[in-house]
């Protein structure tokens, strides 16, 4: 027998739906954290080297990349502090074997929830921030009063800078001379008051990377991973959704089951009314 709610949602699929794309492709050459290894893709085989007797062919390929390449999700395993996971977890302990027996990528639960685009960039009125701005909380609530919406307890942040717009400049988009722009402590802790469960951007590592500091410190992903459990979406391309004029839209996206991982390749998508 249908429920309600399934059968809202059935009916909301049948008057007809269309997605978003809220990520970046994959490919050879991508620009890449240098903390990470990067992505590769090659064919293994080519059709041709094998042939069926009955004239078919196929072909597969060899993919070789790290958990925290392209659009992903960093797990709450991903970053300690004093030697602490969230929750007070000891990091050294849990990620004996090779993997981590406390909050795995595999722990990082399907998202179908409300996402809200907090556009940072279109309420300054530009293309993008500058290069190692930091986006303030009151940045962050200058967006969503433009936006006419706040994000709430479970809703899914995503915050646009315009940094995507770089992604096929690999030394521009990584910006380790000039810096690239993403949030600061304070906005990071203004949205773990509103309690959303997961937080991204457009940019290499979320948050503010001052012109020639590298990913030294990252204090932002503390306050959100190991001080408050919040997910890390890193690498989105939010020019899409943003020039759709969508404020917030139904979020979908699936990690991947990563045993003892520290993060998961994902393709989120946002899905409104066709």
């Amino acid at each position: 027998m249908t429920d309600a709610v399934t059968g809202t949602l059935l009916e909301a699929v049948a008057q007809g739906l269309r997605t978003i794309e809220l990520g970046q492709p994959l490919f050879t050459g991508m620009p890449c954290s240098p903390n990470h290894p990067g992505f590769r893709m090659t064919l293994a085989r080519r059709h041709g080297d094998m042939m069926r007797p009955d004239g078919g062919s196929a072909s597969n390929e060899v993919i070789i990349t790290g958990g925290h390449v392209g659009t992903h999700i960093d797990s709450l395993s991903h970053v300690s502090h004093n030697g602490k996971l969230h929750g007070d977890i000891d990091a050294d302990a849990a990620q004996r074997g090779g993997k981590f027996s406390e909050h795995g990528a595999e722990k990082i639960p399907p998202m179908i929830t409300r996402g809200v685009l907090l556009d940072v960039a279109g309420t300054k009125g530009v293309d993008t921030l500058e290069p190692g701005y930091g986006v303030t909380e009151a940045d962050l609530i200058a967006a969503a009063e433009r936006a006419g919406v706040r994000p709430e307890a479970g809703d899914v942040a995503l915050v646009r800078t315009g940094w995507a717009r770089n992604f096929d400049d690999a030394a521009t988009y990584l910006g380790h001379n000039t810096g690239v722009p993403g949030l600061t402590v304070d906005a990071a802790s203004w949205l773990a008051a509103r309690g959303v469960v997961a937080t991204g951007a457009d940019t290499t590592a979320y948050e503010q990377i001052p012109a020639g500091a590298g990913h030294r410190e990252l204090p932002v992903h503390r306050v959100l991973l190991v001080e408050n459990g919040i997910y890390i979406m890193e690498h989105l391309n939010l020019e899409q959704v943003a020039a759709a004029g969508l404020a917030e839209f139904l979020f979908v996206v699936a990690p991947l089951r990563i045993v003892g991982g520290t993060g998961s390749p994902i393709r989120p998508v946002a899905v409104v009314g066709a």
